[in-house]
């Protein structure tokens, strides 16, 4: 019998792990779409229906900001050679895939686009695509175009404002380019995968050894970073309950919890608002 210490035996649960890993775990799709101009390509030419698309620009995990400072971290965003720009999202949990979500996304996209000094007239269309993996429209449709329209008088006519939003139904499997798209969205063998521009980013991170190691050190940094986050949000957890009992100045407070001052100041602001 084999005894493996703790660090090996999370090597081996990250392995097992991997071999599960599908593009439909956006985690695992950035990692694999990450400079991968060609699998970019692919996906948005089926999905928007369009063989023109050239994509210059691909950054993945990309937080953007408004003027107030709320930020949305994008899966994947891309700008072809016009300009026009696309943020393809992954949601397993239907709940991340609100039209609410769609709207913030997409007006964080033409802020981003649009700069001081420019027309609005010049600004390129942009596209929000959510890759669902569930029917999260309930349609039985495999894709579900979201566009404005003007309502004049019984007719509706398309606004034309050059903002598109796209769900992309994870579940469909029609005998189509979207079908075999979302099968190897969902496939965990990149052998059995249709398109090689996706299988072969896929292979290197599950078979190849510097992949798999690239792979591994990512799955251990997660874990680093949500321990790192489960210990901040007990801190200021704690924090909360100090503040409340008020026998502690913040700088004490800051000191207990290994807080920033500058944290405690903004806890003990909100308690006071929801006092």
């Amino acid at each position: 019998m084999i005894f493996l210490n703790t660090t090996e035996q999370t090597h081996q649960q990250d392995l097992e792990r991997l071999k599960s890993l599908r593009y439909m775990d956006d985690d695992f799709m950035t990692v694999c779409l990450a400079d991968n101009f060609e699998g970019v390509e692919l996906i948005l030419r089926i999905v928007l229906g369009r063989e023109d698309i050239k994509i210059k620009s691909v950054r993945t995990q990309e937080p953007l900001k408004n003027l107030q400072g709320r930020s949305a971290i994008l899966d994947v965003h891309a700008i072809d050679s016009t300009d026009k720009e696309f943020d393809v999202e992954i949601q397993r949990k239907d709940t991340g895939a609100d039209a609410k979500r769609a709207r913030h996304n997409s007006s964080l996209l033409d802020a981003h686009i649009l700069k001081s000094g420019d027309d609005t007239e010049d600004i390129p269309d942009s596209y929000v695509i959510f890759i669902t993996e569930n029917d999260v429209m309930k349609g039985k449709q495999p894709i579900y175009p979201v566009e404005r329209y003007v309502t004049i008088g019984e007719n509706k006519v398309l606004f034309g404002d050059g903002s598109h939003i796209l769900y992309v139904n994870g579940k469909y499997r029609g005998n189509d380019e979207i079908g075999k798209l979302m099968h190897d969205f969902s496939c965990t063998n990149p052998d059995d995968m249709n398109y090689e521009a996706l299988a072969k980013k896929a292979r290197y991170f599950k078979q190849d050894e510097k992949g798999v190691a690239v792979m591994c050190k990512i799955m251990e940094d997660m874990r680093n970073e949500a321990a790192r986050e489960a210990a901040q949000n007990k801190a200021k957890r704690t924090a909360v309950y100090l503040i409340k009992l008020g026998k502690m100045t913040v700088e004490e407070i800051a000191e207990a919890t290994e807080l920033s001052i500058d944290i405690v100041k903004e806890l003990e602001s909100q308690s006071m608002q929801l006092a």
